[in-house]
């Protein structure tokens, strides 16, 4: 069951859209922990941002934690983690357009 709810709100984070450089949080390997309570149904979302003053940052932050409570009905909490971004942590061939890979 909790595979199940993974997969939902891993595709369901796709919709969420980094606005500076058009791909989702998912491609970008921003989301990077997922832990679901299945007794109350909510989710603990760790993501981080592309870098660390992103000016899009609170609104891709909400926007996650928005479309995570479409699917996880005891709601989301998103936590921004320490790691520092870089393109190796893109989906294989998501940086292709950026020619990156």
């Amino acid at each position: 069951m909790i595979a199940k709810k993974e997969e939902e709100l891993t595709e369901s984070l796709r919709s969420v859209i980094d606005p500076e450089i058009g791909l989702n949080v998912v491609e970008l390997g921003l989301v990077r922990n997922l832990d679901i309570n299945e007794e109350t149904d909510a989710a603990n979302i760790t993501m981080i941002l592309t870098t660390p003053f992103c000016p899009y940052g609170p609104q891709i932050i909400e926007q996650v934690r928005m479309v995570g409570s479409q699917v996880m009905e005891g709601g989301v909490t998103v936590e921004i983690g320490t790691e520092l971004w870089d393109p190796s942590m893109m989906e294989e061939g998501a940086g292709g357009d950026w020619g990156l890979f």
